[in-house]
């Protein structure tokens, strides 16, 4: 046999096959480009840049999953700037900017808990034994307190604060306002719905979200509200309203004169001030 005829034709099927991937890799790569092309997801310009404005913490306070889906709620007009509550003024004035809309005024905002039961004043209607969420707990018959309404104590809120600003004593989350950045992430997770956002400048809050009527709410909580309305008829400033069977203040008309707190019969009504100043003596004392 001839060893040159041999060689060349090796030589010549090296080529072919050769030819053969570069042929497909030629192939494949046209076929990416087409493909890019056609599926491409254009990004809008307007929520990258509503993106980069944002502060970017993706705590889901404003109920979305994180900062990106809230840039495109607003691009499509389907959130407010309002509803975040991390994002500097600054950078939602250059938001309101870009969305060619007004910036209204905000007056900053706390988290608050509605709820001031906890195991001292509001009874188990049985143990709870599993998962120690507040989640897990609360899928189980509506949770273990006897009220339905109540903080479960559990601390998902806890977990998911960013500041730290969130403690639970005696069963109850407390929140310390001088961490609290509004991030609303808590809100989020407390699957009761009983963490609320009230002006900073509040001087009280409604410490309960039952919306049972009185003698429940007497069976299942010393500090619940029985919708007696006392603080309605109290106050001198018409800042209280009844919705459901619970008292609503009206912040704008509240001057912090306290006569609700003073008259509610059943201390519901609390003045952030003195719970700000009390210390751990003078609560012993009283």
């Amino acid at each position: 046999m001839n060893l040159l005829a041999v060689t060349s034709e090796t030589w010549i099927t090296v080529g072919i096959v050769a030819g053969i991937f570069a042929g497909s890799a030629l192939l494949i790569g046209i076929l990416i480009l087409v493909v890019g092309k056609v599926f491409k997801v254009n990004v809008d310009e307007k929520i990258t840049r509503i993106l980069d404005n944002l502060a970017g913490a993706n705590c889901g306070g404003c109920g979305c999953s994180g900062c990106s889906g809230f840039a495109q709620k607003l691009a499509e007009g389907g959130a407010v700037l309002s509803d975040c509550h991390v994002t500097s003024p600054e950078k939602k004035a250059e938001i309101a900017k870009l969305l060619g809309i007004e910036l209204k005024d905000e007056e900053p905002t706390v988290a608050i808990v509605h709820c001031n039961g906890g195991a001292e004043h509001c009874a188990d209607k049985f143990e709870y034994v599993g998962n120690p969420t507040c989640a897990a707990c609360n899928a189980l018959l509506n949770g273990n307190k006897a009220c339905s309404y109540a903080c479960l104590g559990c601390g998902d809120c806890k977990a998911v604060c960013p500041e730290n600003a969130i403690s639970v004593e005696g069963r109850l989350a407390k929140i310390d306002p001088d961490r609290c950045v509004s991030c609303g992430a808590c809100i989020t997770a407390c699957p009761k719905g009983i963490i609320g956002m009230i002006p900073v400048s509040a001087p009280v809050y409604i410490a309960c979200s039952s919306q049972c009527k009185g003698k429940e709410v007497m069976n299942a909580c010393s500090v619940g509200c029985i919708a007696c309305g006392i603080c309605v008829k109290s106050c001198p400033h018409g800042a209280i309203t009844m919705k459901g069977n619970l008292p609503e203040i009206d912040y704008s008309k509240c001057t912090g004169c306290l006569t609700c707190v003073n008259k509610c019969p059943r201390k519901t009504i609390v003045s952030r001030k003195i719970v700000a100043e009390e210390t751990p003596a003078e609560a012993v004392n009283e």
